[in-house]
């Protein structure tokens, strides 16, 4: 779905899973330093819109989610995963409630699946589910925002900023309202600084919760059972998750970031090294210069020297190993 907003001044549009919103409006760095300071906005209304709705949407939820929600309090911003039955991580949803429906939004062009998903589960239960995507656009409005918030609006306030769940039709509208309009790229560079993984990018077809630390903030460990939740417990036990998620420091002198998929070796091993990991996601940061988040194998020393491609990183501990 393609934003009106491409034709504001400077838009350059994303590729790849964001296509259909800006990759930013022609100063990255700007744009940045913008959200850092709390102004502007993000559009992301390329992301799918999903709502349920009915008198036992927190209850049913509750039963496929693997996130505490049936006493979920209105307007109470949370994240949650829905699991393969071995535990591998399929959905992430940013969901709130506001008294009488569900709001979630998710990765572009998995709405589909997930809506397929809830409707085979509904069973008897008293729910409605909707994909809102055509009508609704999500704008994020960073932290420390004093934009005006429309009235009846859905919105999930987190640390990280606002997300404002917008008629699709009053975008270019609000986009006049809110201040300077940064691209996603400035929204990922963020993102990464944060150490927040995405479905997608931070994932693979074998992911598990423990690897991303997505324990606490999407995975509730005192609620009932929900598809998945044997290896989420077992792993738990144990405290034996594969890989672990790292923050990566890139060599600056590089000219070229390495991209998702890179292999990561040890230093001390290397050109012909073994791969312990690869690149998820790598960015240009306004203060950080060129950093990256990284999978990488859990008996890697959190202290080794590594090698993304051909440039040197130093590693920081996002999840324990």
């Amino acid at each position: 779905m393609k934003s009106p907003l491409l034709t504001l001044p400077g838009a350059v549009p994303a590729e790849g899973v964001d296509e259909g919103v800006a990759a930013h409006y022609g100063d990255l760095f700007r744009e940045q330093r913008a959200l850092a300071d709390g102004t502007g906005f993000v559009d992301l209304s390329h992301r799918g819109v999903v709502t349920v709705s009915g008198p036992e949407r927190l209850g049913w939820l509750h039963l496929l989610l693997t996130q505490h929600v049936s006493d979920l309090p209105p307007h109470q911003a949370t994240e949650a995963l829905i699991l393969s039955a071995n535990g591998h991580i399929e959905h992430a949803l940013y969901l709130v409630d506001d008294g009488e429906t569900v709001w979630a939004h998710v990765e572009p062009g998995t709405q589909e699946a997930l809506i397929a998903y809830l409707e085979s589960m509904k069973f008897f239960y008293r729910v409605e589910v909707a994909d809102r995507t055509a009508d609704i656009a999500v704008v994020h409005l960073p932290a420390g925002s004093i934009a005006e918030v429309p009235e009846g609006v859905a919105v999930r306030e987190t640390p990280y900023g606002r997300d404002l769940f917008l008629p699709r039709g009053d975008l270019e509208a609000y986009a006049e309202k809110a201040g300077p309009a940064a691209g996603i790229l400035a929204h990922e560079a963020l993102r990464v600084e944060q150490h927040r993984p995405r479905l997608g990018f931070e994932t693979d077809h074998r992911t598990i919760p423990h690897e991303l630390g997505w324990i606490g903030g999407a995975v509730h460990l005192q609620k009932g059972c929900y598809r998945g939740q044997e290896t989420v417990a077992r792993v738990q036990n144990l405290g034996k998750p594969p890989r672990r998620l790292v923050f990566l420091h890139l060599d600056g002198s590089e000219v070229h970031l390495p991209t998702p998929g890179t292999g990561i070796r040890l230093a001390d091993e290397g050109p012909d090294g073994r791969r312990v990991g690869f690149v998820t996601t790598s960015v240009r940061h306004f203060e950080l210069g060129p950093v990256a988040l990284a999978l990488v194998k859990r008996n890697v020393p959190v202290d080794a020297r590594l090698i993304a491609g051909e440039t040197a990183a130093a590693q920081e501990t996002v999840v324990e190993p």
